[in-house]
């Protein structure tokens, strides 16, 4: 169950919002074995003033409008997933309705072990037994 939290400057149409959801689960589940119905996404919006990026980082210039990505997910995945991951999310975020720019797309990966998961009810679905 990857959570993804997305941030974005306010004031975007809700087809904005939506490509950018689209983008960022499909690209998990392209690139990460994410199963289709596993998705659990919570957008954000803040004011102008209120999402901070810094002008240029590591030799790349960002806009005004960064959309800001952090995905917590089951720790396992390889570096090599990871960099298709990010590469996928930056390029459907493009192609999208959204159009957002590729040095735009900030991201971070927040990994966990399966038992610090709970998908309702009160239980932890993937902790196993307690011995």
């Amino acid at each position: 169950m990857p959570l993804q939290r997305i941030s974005i400057v306010s004031g975007r149409e809700p087809a904005y919002r939506q490509a950018i959801a689209d983008g960022v689960h499909r690209a998990l589940v392209e690139t990460c074995a994410v199963p289709e119905d596993d998705r659990f996404q919570l957008i954000t919006e803040h004011p102008a003033g209120s999402l901070i990026c810094t002008p240029s980082y590591l030799g790349i210039a960002h806009g005004s409008a960064p959309v800001l990505v952090q995905i917590t997910l089951n720790r396992g995945r390889t570096r090599a997933q990871k960099k298709a991951l990010y590469a996928r999310v930056s390029d459907l975020l493009l192609e999208s309705a959204a159009r957002v720019p590729r040095a735009d797309v900030i991201m971070n990966l927040v990994e966990v072990e399966k038992e610090d998961w709970s998908f309702g009810n009160g239980i932890a679905q993937y902790a196993g037994e307690d011995t």
